[in-house]
């Protein structure tokens, strides 16, 4: 039996944000023409309750309040995308990592690109943060979202985390 899924929408200083979950886990963070957001389940019930602590953290993210996040995620990948995404919750606040980086740490050094495609499908942006990963070069490369989010994001990091 599938678990009912919820959603709210609210505006974010990177514009309309759509959460979605269950009552037991955040299932997805999407931004408005973010390239990979999944089509929400015609069965979705608009409901902001049980998303509540997740749009709370967010805020104090944006707000520079919260440089970690404390929630029960349940992101839908294959397993190999579920380990990359693992592994970027592993880059520290106002930090970046390349691709390469992250290959390396799921022990696949060779699996650059895969790497970026499960890096590009991340259903849960922000608090599984994609966006803290960048070309070798050390250039802002693609974002679901948008490079001018990717930046924004990045800028938030840095600003707070010189405090």
């Amino acid at each position: 039996m599938n678990a009912k899924i919820y959603f709210t929408e609210f505006a974010s200083p990177i514009g309309k944000l759509r959460l979605t979950g269950t009552g037991a886990a955040l299932t997805g963070v999407f931004m408005e023409t973010e390239r990979h957001a999944s089509a929400q389940s015609r069965d979705a019930v608009r409901d902001a309750a049980p998303l509540r602590e997740a749009r709370q953290q967010l805020d104090e993210y944006f707000g520079g309040e919260r440089r970690e996040f404390s929630l029960v995620l349940d992101a839908d990948g294959t397993e190999f995308q579920r380990s990359v995404w693992r592994a970027l919750r592993g880059i520290p606040y106002g930090a970046t990592a390349s691709y390469g980086d992250i290959a390396k740490r799921i022990r696949n050094p060779k699996a650059v690109r895969a790497v970026g495609l499960a890096n590009g499908r991340n259903p849960i942006s922000i608090i599984i943060p994609c966006h803290r990963v960048i070309g070798a070069d050390g250039s802002l490369t693609g974002y679901g979202g948008g490079i001018e989010r990717k930046r924004f994001l990045l800028a938030l990091e840095k600003l707070h985390a010189a405090k």
